[in-house]
């Protein structure tokens, strides 16, 4: 077999998969101990602002909004300001016909999933669907350790893939040599990037450097 330079057809671009954001609202969030919220509105900003500057189909769902979880996270939505929230009374998102139907519009083969909680919001709709599923999984969390990486174990047995915040940004970038996305993606990475964020502010600021040159 002979080797070439071509990407491996597990990885995700910005144009083959729908992102589906899950049930990231205050109530949810108390309870959810495997990651504090810091950490959680960090990289939920993240995925949102590298999905929606790859200009990724986005799907954006809550749960009894207005009588129960409250409002979806700031964080998220200014990223998608044009985007409606589908709010639902079903703790599984599959068991939502509006979603469904939104979902199948859009008509990807691929989904990406990230939310609150892993083992009930998450697991639900990427059980047995038919679909490559993805999940971001530092972009999930739930009210034990116990309970996100039992659910986590659970979906990886099913076939689903799983990845982190970051890792997905990069993977939607791929090349430094993708100039027109590049001040995007490391301006994201310095904001909200921890470490590797200011790893690329200080090469920046003191050699004047950049990825890729």
């Amino acid at each position: 077999m002979k080797a070439t330079p071509t990407p491996g057809k597990r990885l995700v671009t910005p144009h083959d998969h729908t992102l589906i954001m899950i049930d990231f609202q205050s109530q949810m969030s108390f309870a959810t101990k495997s990651i504090d919220a810091v950490t959680l509105r960090n990289n939920a900003a993240l995925v949102s602002r590298a999905a929606a500057g790859f200009g990724v189909s986005t799907v954006l769902t809550t749960v009894a909004e207005k009588s129960f979880s409250g409002p979806m996270f700031e964080e998220i939505t200014s990223a998608f300001p044009e985007e409606r929230l589908l709010d639902r009374t079903s703790m599984n998102t599959w068991e939502d016909a509006a979603v469904v139907a939104r979902v199948s519009e859009i008509g990807k083969d691929r989904l990406v999933f990230a939310g609150l909680w892993t083992s009930v919001c998450i697991v639900g709709p990427t059980l047995d669907q038919g679909y490559e599923v993805y999940v971001i999984a530092d972009a999930c969390g739930d009210v034990s350790d116990e309970a996100h990486e039992r659910a986590m174990q659970r979906m990886i047995q099913a076939g689903v893939q799983p990845m982190t915040s970051l890792q997905y940004m990069l993977e939607l970038q791929r090349d430094w040599a993708r100039t027109e996305t590049y001040e995007m993606t490391t301006g994201i990475a310095k904001k909200y990037g921890g470490a590797y964020g200011l790893g690329i502010i200080y090469a920046k600021s003191m050699f004047g450097a950049s990825e890729g040159h």
